[in-house]
Order: C-alpha cells, then sequence, then structure tokens
C-alpha cells in the first residue's frame, strides 16, 4: 500500500499546507504514517522535489496571497479578544484542547479572551481539495449566545478582510471561508 505515488501524495499536501519544514514532513510521512517502513533516501527525495515544486510555484503567486490575508484576519480577531489558531490538531476535539490551552497560558481569565476560532489539519485537507475553509468557533464560557456573538465578529473580520463567508448563524455550524485559494509558502528551516 505504500507505493510512491501514495507517499507523494502525503508530501505534497504537508508541503503545500505550508506549515511544515522538510524535516518535520520527514518525520510525519516517514514515522507518523508509515511508521518507518519507508527508505529514508527515497523519502528525502520525494520532499525535496515538492519543496522545489513548491517553490517555483510561489515564484507566480501573487505578493498578498489568500493566505496572507487568513493571517491578517487572525491577527484582528486575537486584537478583539478571539484566540484564533491555524492547524489546531488534526480534529476538532484537538483543536478545542489547542484552544484551551493557549487561554489558560495567556492567563485564563486575566487573558481577556473572550472567544475562540481555529481549524485543525482535516480542515486543510478541505481547503487544498474544495477552496472551502471551514472554521470552529465558540465562546470561551460555553454559553450558546455569546458564542454566536462570536462567530458573527470573525465572519464581519473575514469579511472585512475580503473573505466569502457562509454560515447560517447557528452555534452548531462551523463558519466556512468560500474560494479560497490556499496558497501558504514553504516553510523554510529554522
Amino acid at each position: 500500500m505504500n507505493n510512491e505515488a501514495e507517499v507523494a501524495n502525503y508530501v505534497e499536501r504537508y508541503v503545500r499546507s505550508g506549515f511544515y519544514t522538510a524535516t518535520e514532513i520527514q518525520h510525519i510521512v516517514g514515522r507518523d504514517i508509515y511508521d518507518g517502513r519507508l527508505s529514508a533516501r527515497s523519502l528525502r527525495t520525494l520532499i525535496t522535489q515538492a519543496l522545489t515544486q513548491q517553490r517555483a510555484e510561489e515564484a507566480s503567486w501573487p505578493k498578498r496571497t489568500d493566505c496572507d490575508r487568513l493571517d491578517t484576519a487572525f491577527a484582528a480577531l486575537e486584537a478583539q479578544g478571539i484566540i484564533a489558531l491555524h492547524n489546531a490538531g488534526n480534529t476538532q476535539s484537538d483543536g478545542l484542547s489547542d484552544a484551551s490551552e493557549h487561554y489558560h497560558e495567556a492567563g485564563g481569565a486575566a487573558s481577556g479572551y473572550t472567544g475562540y476560532c481555529f481549524y485543525h489539519w482535516q480542515d486543510v485537507q478541505s481547503v487544498l481539495e474544495r477552496g472551502k475553509l471551514y472554521l470552529a468557533f465558540g465562546a470561551i464560557d460555553g454559553d450558546d449566545t455569546s458564542g454566536v456573538a462570536v462567530g458573527r465578529c470573525i465572519k464581519a473580520v473575514l469579511e472585512a478582510t475580503g473573505f466569502k463567508v457562509e454560515w447560517n448563524g447557528s452555534i452548531k455550524t462551523r463558519l466556512c471561508v468560500t474560494g479560497l485559494r490556499w496558497q501558504r509558502r514553504a516553510r523554510r528551516r529554522r
């Protein structure tokens, strides 16, 4: 099952996400997904090829991409007291844990945070495939009415940043940023 095309597909997704260095991708794909059953040399070659292709494509991207605008929107949300997390774990449960951890590390109630917003790895895969980014959100205190207000604020900030957002106004429905062209520049080594 671990043929080269399948491995290359995994590698490409991690490179295109823009969140991982070559070393991190080597670890995730080689150890976490394939449990060490891949040749390290072959995997490094696939990663190098994918990164080279990504960086060549980046040369034709606009100076300010949709991902750059998303970063701007998330910074604006943070400034308004809403925790805004990119690539928060693999599932909604992971994202909620990450938001809670961020809240407590920032000082809990003293932090001034009243809400949260995040997307996780499955959402990244969705936006890569379909151009739709789903955002989970809510109020820190768990109150549904406050959560809806947080959702309205997130929607307004995203729309002010130039995004189209679908949402039915319910706390039970995630916000959906549509038509998003995922162009996050590949991470360089640090």
